[in-house]
């Protein structure tokens, strides 16, 4: 039998490929990218914002991105080897998207020097951990200017979770927003010491209400806030993303996140060997927060009320924590003719005048 020469390179390049001697082309592995969320992705609040945020990652690049996200992860301990097992499955980038993942992530990161950790809301930094967060107080005082022109008691209250200086900026920042239109508002707030639970979301809601409040803001991830308006015929907003289907009567509107807009040239930038360690806060000029989901009951005033303060808020001509700012106290904050810096407003922990009660300790 004769063999021709093609069928002998055939075979030896066969049994080459199997020897390992000759390597066979395969196709560029995606960029993988971890992301880790505080509570469950559901189909509102802060987890659902940032996995449309994870989301908005893989449309930007398709087939050369594949992400991967681990839902309910509890501050702590747990948070440590959820991480780890996402650096250890060869994520590049991973995202750890609350508070109480900060230290955590910096201790995993360490262990691996060539992976890219990103802490949301965080304060402390490495070699290879940046943070990165949103100015959600921007929302939270447009919530307030709409809450001041449309409540009819001027009584408001807030379902709040965690008391760091995030949630008493918002806090602050929707009272002083009410009381630019109505200086006679006055709010409650109820802390209920977790990012996520429904249950004791709505028994805040419901004792702020027995108290006479008429206008519900919340610092809490799920919408059991804006279902218990709805069910007491109150008016509430929606938080990091849109909850009008939850109670469309009660919905005025939603201080709503986009994480897509930093996830995206956050991944690129990594994906192109270009990232640096910049703390980054973001907010209505960059399009990472806005008031939206505006109720179609609320007046036409309303609306270009709410649009003008925005616009110069945007521009810089109307800063929300510009003097002359008061504490609960009477204490002078901010001096006329000052602006508070981004440092001070990263600390804060006081209540503007018109908060009722204290911060906790």
């Amino acid at each position: 039998m004769v063999i021709s020469r093609r069928t002998v390179l055939k075979q030896l390049t066969a049994a080459l490929v199997v020897s390992g001697v000759i390597g066979v082309a395969h196709a560029a592995e995606p960029f993988k990218v971890g992301f880790v969320y505080v509570g469950p992705v559901g189909d509102a609040g802060w987890t659902y914002a940032h996995d449309q945020g994870r989301q908005a990652v893989e449309k930007m690049f398709p087939g050369k991105v594949k992400t991967t996200f681990v839902e309910s992860v509890p501050e702590g301990a747990d948070a440590e080897r959820v991480i780890r097992k996402l650096a250890q499955d060869g994520n590049k980038v991973i995202f750890t998207t609350s508070f109480g993942y900060m230290n955590p992530t910096l201790k995993v990161a360490k262990q691996f020097p060539n992976t890219v950790f990103l802490h949301a809301t965080g304060f402390k930094s490495d070699k290879n951990v940046g943070t990165y967060d949103v100015r959600t107080y921007e929302g939270a005082y447009l919530a307030g200017y709409v809450a001041g022109l449309t409540s009819k008691t001027s009584k408001l209250g807030v379902v709040a979770s965690v008391p760091i200086p995030e949630v008493v900026r918002n806090i602050d920042a929707f009272t002083l927003g009410a009381r630019a239109n109505n200086p006679k508002a006055t709010v409650k707030v109820i802390w209920i010491n977790s990012w996520y639970d429904p249950a004791k979301e709505r028994q805040a809601a419901e004792t702020l209400i027995a108290q006479g409040v008429d206008t519900l803001m919340q610092n809490t991830d799920s919408a059991a806030v804006v279902q218990t308006a709805q069910e007491k015929k109150v008016k509430a907003f929606g938080w990091d993303s849109d909850m009008t289907k939850f109670g469309a009567d009660a919905h005025l509107a939603a201080s709503q996140i986009n994480w897509g807009v930093y996830y995206t040239k956050a991944v690129k930038a990594a994906m192109d060997g270009n990232w640096k360690n910049e703390p980054i806060w973001w907010g209505l000029k960059e399009g990472m927060i806005d008031l939206g989901a505006l109720n179609k009951s609320l007046p036409d005033d309303v609306k270009k009320k709410v649009a003008a303060r925005r616009a110069d808020i945007i521009s810089g001509k109307a800063p929300i924590f510009a003097g002359p700012i008061k504490d609960n106290t009477g204490a002078v904050k901010v001096a006329a003719g000052k602006t508070m810096s981004d440092g001070d407003m990263h600390g804060i922990t006081w209540y503007v005048e018109g908060v009722e009660g204290t911060v906790p300790k």
